[in-house]
């Protein structure tokens, strides 16, 4: 099968095509052909060797996590999931390739009125947001900071809260301030102030995720009072440093998460917009891309 694969840590560069064997699905598992792949931070960190101490790689290693496809092939023990279903999750064998095996309980069916370029993009942002929001108990009337509000984790943490009665405001760059405020979250500018400025827009914060790093927890445990009321999913070394809560994805829920981003997907309360499609030869292109940091919305990988 064509994949995107690098066979030694390094910059974009290192990322070529390249003729692999197939994948089958074993017990337990299920295979997909790939119609769409996410590029995530996660992905050029693990490429970059950045993540090397967190992520075991093996070469030639197969970039990516979430993709969407569909079912062509099920292993023995899968119950409720056939083939010909359409469906997307996170990948046990790498997106970034014409077939990936998948763990049926981190999949969801994708809905008729979802692009496979939106599915992609859901996965592995839509879990972490959970995630962050579940372990801070978000709940109604509260009032949530998201920091980098504007990336794949703030926007579905962001969501999810508000989903929940919370009201919710971000931190991010001017340029996305038009495209958070329309999904209903208050926009606050980076620099310097920030907890003078936060406070002058709300009365109190509850609680707050950190989605960027950039050292923010000091300001974060401000405004909220307390490292309790503060979690991170991007700085562990400054949560040790300032006792937050760093979630690595240690306990993920995908089911969970995917289930819920598609519920409020089909009722317009959650969206991850999609910034830029490549065709998978352009995948060193997607990666730079990503590690600029800038733009909004989901960066994807075309297989057709």
């Amino acid at each position: 099968m064509r994949a995107v694969v690098f066979d030694r840590y390094g910059a974009a560069d290192v990322l070529h095509l390249a003729d692999i064997a197939q994948p089958h699905a074993q017990p337990g598992q299920i295979r997909i052909r790939v119609h769409a792949a996410a590029v995530n931070p996660v992905d050029w960190k693990i490429r970059s060797g950045a993540s090397a101490a967190f992520h075991q790689t093996t070469f030639p290693h197969v970039p990516g996590l979430d993709a969407a496809g569909v079912v062509d092939e099920v292993g023995p023990g899968v119950d409720g999931t056939r083939v010909g279903d359409e469906v997307f999750g996170s990948t046990l064998t790498g997106a970034s390739a014409q077939y990936a095996l998948l763990d049926p309980t981190a999949t969801a069916p994708r809905p008729p009125v979802m692009s496979w370029f939106e599915a992609a993009g859901l996965p592995s942002v839509a879990e972490t947001g959970l995630r962050a929001v579940d372990l801070l108990g978000v709940t109604a009337g509260q009032t949530v900071l998201i920091s980098g509000v504007a990336g794949g984790v703030g926007l579905a943490a962001a969501q999810f809260a508000a989903s929940r009665g919370a009201t919710v405001l971000g931190t991010a760059s001017v340029a996305h301030h038009v495209e958070v405020a329309r999904l209903g979250i208050m926009p606050i500018a980076y620099g310097d102030d920030l907890p003078q400025r936060i406070r002058a827009a709300v009365p109190v914060v509850d609680r707050a995720v950190d989605a960027a790093g950039h050292d923010v927890l000091p300001d974060l445990i401000a405004l909220t009072g307390s490292p309790e009321n503060v979690i991170t999913v991007a700085d562990g070394v400054g949560a040790q440093k300032h006792g937050v809560r760093f979630t690595t994805g240690a306990e993920r829920r995908y089911w969970e998460a995917l289930q819920l981003a598609t519920a409020l997907y089909e009722k317009g309360a959650f969206t991850l917009p999609v910034r830029q499609v490549y065709p998978l030869a352009q995948a060193a292109e997607a990666h730079r891309h990503s590690e600029t940091g800038h733009g909004f919305g989901k960066l994807i990988l075309a297989m057709d």
